[in-house]
C-alpha cells in the first residue's frame, strides 16, 4: 500500500498516528488509555460519560474524568438525550478537564442507554443529529466529533446521518459498521462504510468495526477509504496492535505478534495501573473481567482464567500468572 503520513488533524488538534482507541464502557479508563497511548494509539477516547452525571456532580462520574498527563491527545465521549444538556456537559469538560476533544455518542446499542433516548436513538433522525451537533459545537472552542453506527435497524440513513453531523460542524466522524439492531453480532458492513467515506469530504472519516489485525486496518484505509481506523475489542486483548498498525502504515512492513509472556507483562501492568487509579479491591474486581482477553490461546490458560475470576488481591493474580510463565 502507499505509505501514509503518520499524522492527521481533527480541527486544530494534531493526531500523531492514524489509529484511535475506541471508547469502551468499563475498559477505556485512564489505566488502559495510557497503555494504548504508549503502544502508539494516536488518539484515545474515554469510556462514555453521562451528561446528567456531570450536571448532578455525581462523584463516580467526576472521578471518571481523570486524565493522565501521558494521554494527550485524548477525547471525552458524552452521551445524553438533550442538546442543551449535552452542551452544558461539554462546556464543563472544556473548562474543568484536560480533554483535547469532545465526542458525542450516537451509537451505543445498549438498552439502558437507548431507553433514555440516547446513544443509537439519535440515528433515527438526521435533523436531530444536525440540531444537537450545532448546539454542542456552539459552546466549544475545542473540536467536537461524533461516533455513530450505520443505522438503527438498517443502513438507509447512514449517509444522511453522517452528512447531518458534518454540515453541523463536527471536526471528524467515526462510524461503526453495524446497526443498532445487530448489536455486536454479524460482521462489519464495509460497503456502507465505504459509501459514507466517499460522502464525507470536509472532515476525517474514522472507520470502526472488526479491526483485529493489521490486514483489517489496511482494508479500512485502502478499500473503505477511511482516513484513520478506530480499534475497540481488537485492542482489549492486544494493545500492541497499535504499534503493528502504525508500523505498517508508515513503512509497509509487518511486525510479528508479541509472545504470550509479553502479553502477560502487559496484563500485569494493566492491573498495576488499575490499582493505582482505583485501589486494590475495585481494581482486582474489574480485572477479573479483563484477564480472560489477555489469557487466550495458551495451554493451561482456561484453569487460570477460572482462578483469576475468584481472586481478591493483586498478589493472588500475580501468583496465578506466574504459573503460566
Amino acid at each position: 500500500m502507499t505509505k501514509l503520513n503518520s499524522s492527521f488533524m481533527i480541527g486544530d488538534v494534531e493526531i500523531p498516528h492514524r489509529t484511535v482507541l475506541a471508547p469502551m464502557a468499563g475498559i477505556t479508563n485512564s489505566a488502559f488509555r495510557t497503555i494504548a497511548k504508549e503502544f502508539g494509539a494516536g488518539l484515545v477516547v474515554m469510556e462514555m460519560i453521562s451528561d446528567k452525571g456531570i450536571q448532578y456532580n455525581n462523584e463516580k462520574t467526576l472521578h471518571m474524568l481523570h486524565i493522565d498527563d501521558g494521554e494527550h491527545p485524548v477525547s471525552i465521549q458524552l452521551f445524553g438525550s438533550d442538546g442543551d444538556s449535552l452542551a452544558r456537559a461539554a462546556e464543563f469538560i472544556q473548562e474543568n478537564t484536560k480533554a483535547d476533544l469532545v465526542d458525542i455518542n450516537m451509537g451505543c446499542p445498549v438498552n439502558k442507554v437507548v431507553k433514555n433516548e440516547a446513544g443509537a436513538m439519535w440515528l433515527k433522525d438526521p435533523e436531530k443529529i444536525y440540531s444537537v451537533v450545532k448546539t454542542v459545537k456552539s459552546v466549544l472552542d475545542i473540536p467536537l466529533t461524533v461516533k455513530m453506527r450505520t443505522g438503527w435497524a438498517d443502513a438507509s440513513l447512514a449517509v444522511e446521518n453522517a452528512l447531518a453531523a458534518e454540515s453541523a460542524g463536527v471536526a471528524a466522524l467515526a462510524m461503526h459498521g453495524r446497526t443498532r439492531q445487530q448489536m455486536y453480532t454479524g460482521t462489519c458492513d464495509h460497503e456502507t462504510l465505504a459509501t459514507v467515506a466517499k460522502a464525507i469530504t470536509k472532515v476525517p472519516f474514522i472507520a470502526n468495526g472488526d479491526i483485529r489485525t493489521v490486514q483489517d486496518a489496511k482494508f479500512m484505509i485502502e478499500k473503505v477509504g477511511a482516513d484513520a481506523v478506530m480499534v475497540g475489542r481488537g485492542a482489549r486483548s492486544n494493545p500492541y496492535i497499535f504499534t503493528q498498525i502504525n508500523h505498517f502504515f508508515e513503512t509497509g512492513k509487518m511486525l510479528p505478534d508479541l509472545p504470550f509472556e509479553k502479553m502477560l507483562d502487559i496484563a500485569e501492568d494493566h492491573l498495576t495501573r488499575l490499582t493505582d487509579l482505583k485501589g486494590e479491591t475495585i481494581a482486582v474486581r474489574e480485572f477479573r473481567g479483563l484477564a480472560p482477553h489477555y489469557l487466550r490461546g495458551t495451554s493451561g490458560a482456561a484453569k487460570i482464567r477460572g482462578a483469576v475470576s475468584r481472586a481478591e488481591t493483586v498478589a493472588e493474580v500475580q501468583e496465578l500468572f506466574a504459573q503460566l510463565r
